[in-house]
């Protein structure tokens, strides 16, 4: 009767009980080890970790509603905060509602926020070799970029970059290939480049001046009147997208192809180093993610929607889309180079980050011209 017993109690519900048991053990353990970064090796999150709450500020260099880059900033608060269960709070504030966009770097580098969103060439007179982290004329677009952020070292190169000025960075957003301008006369020779008044920043502008143009800096709310009223003769932006909503298709006629100066800008997610070192590490990782996630999805909006603005532009009679001539581009590709090895010569750092950045284009570039860019020949032939 015992021998009976035994197996009737090993069945029906009891038997559901054990079985439940033997599952949920292994799935308790694998959960209480979750918050540490490594996927369960080495130390939890301890309860007094759990418990703690962290409220941050993050400032941007976009305006305020700033479609895809302002969003973005604001799509991965939204994401930390749900996914730490709101134990990381971010309050996101656009350029100028807290600091100017152009001191975001400083403001997270001094400690006065936690958190900043941007692009790197935008601290180019701080930190020259930034901009190998956002774009560079002739360079790699986003594919190659992220292909040498995060496997080909770049990212340990960017961090090592800013240690100094006491930032984390992650990559967080890339606008994809750029269009290279609005103009309100045509380029069809070297010529037509030199006195040449264009609001152009960083690397690219430089390359502009040292083909006889004359690069100007302004606000992007500037831009439209600036063109409008022929105070400068030719700007770049972003793409189809941005550009038709700063209006910049009604202030001039002919708009230009492909964007040299900025292939594949990238953006940048800043963390202010003595703040990082304060959380713990399952928020870590959650930035991390976040950040990532984050990126893929401003760039797959900016590829989405410059194709259906560019549509519009398209169907619009009075706007002219046309190409660089080859021999400017192969002009301002040889001035690129020129620009770049100067500026090498000058400083340490930025020899530095030019010879990995360059080092790993040569060899990614062999792998593109191969695959992608051989596929687009074939789809144009």
């Amino acid at each position: 009767m015992k021998h009976m017993s035994y197996h009737s109690a090993c069945s029906g519900s009891a038997w559901k009980r054990f079985l439940s048991a033997l599952f949920i053990l292994p799935l308790l353990l694998t959960l209480g080890s979750c918050d540490s970064p490594s996927g369960g090796i080495g130390k939890a999150t301890s309860s007094a970790e759990i418990n703690k709450k962290f409220h941050w500020k993050m400032v941007t260099t976009w305006p305020a509603n700033f479609p895809i880059f302002q969003e973005g900033a604001e799509n991965f608060a939204n994401d930390v905060r749900i996914m730490s269960r709101g134990r990381l709070d971010i309050h996101v504030y656009a350029g100028g509602e807290l600091v100017p966009p152009l001191q975001v770097f400083d403001a997270v580098s001094q400690g006065a926020v936690e958190m900043g969103h941007g692009s790197p060439y935008y601290w180019a007179g701080k930190v020259p070799e930034a901009q190998f982290f956002s774009s560079v004329p002739f360079g790699m677009t986003a594919r190659g970029m992220n292909a040498w952020l995060y496997y080909g070292g770049g990212l340990d190169l960017w961090r090592e970059v800013y240690a100094p000025y006491s930032v984390v960075p992650f990559p967080m957003g890339n606008t994809g290939m750029q269009m290279g301008g609005w103009f309100n006369k045509k380029i069809e020779s070297l010529d037509d480049i030199r006195g040449l008044r264009m609001r152009i920043p960083g690397l690219g502008g430089k390359v502009l001046e040292r083909a006889g143009g004359n690069p100007v800096l302004m606000a992007g709310s500037e831009i439209y009147t600036a063109l409008e009223r022929g105070i400068i003769d030719a700007t770049e932006w972003v793409g189809p997208f941005h550009d038709l909503r700063l209006g910049l298709n009604r202030a001039a006629k002919y708009y230009y192809y492909p964007g040299w100066h900025e292939p594949g800008t990238m953006f940048e997610l800043i963390v202010n180093q003595n703040k990082w070192n304060e959380l713990p590490d399952d928020l870590k990782q959650i930035i991390d993610v976040a950040a990532a996630a984050v990126s893929e999805k401003i760039y797959a909006q900016m590829e989405y929607y410059n194709q259906a603005a560019l549509e519009q532009i398209r169907a619009n009679k009075n706007i002219e889309l046309l190409e660089f001539p080859k021999d400017v581009l192969d002009e301002l590709q040889r001035l690129t180079k020129i620009t770049l090895e100067e500026e090498a010569a000058a400083s340490p750092a930025f020899q530095k980050v030019y010879a990995a950045y360059t080092s790993f284009d040569e060899h990614y570039s062999d792998w593109s011209n191969l695959t992608e860019e051989s596929y687009q020949r074939a789809l144009r032939e």
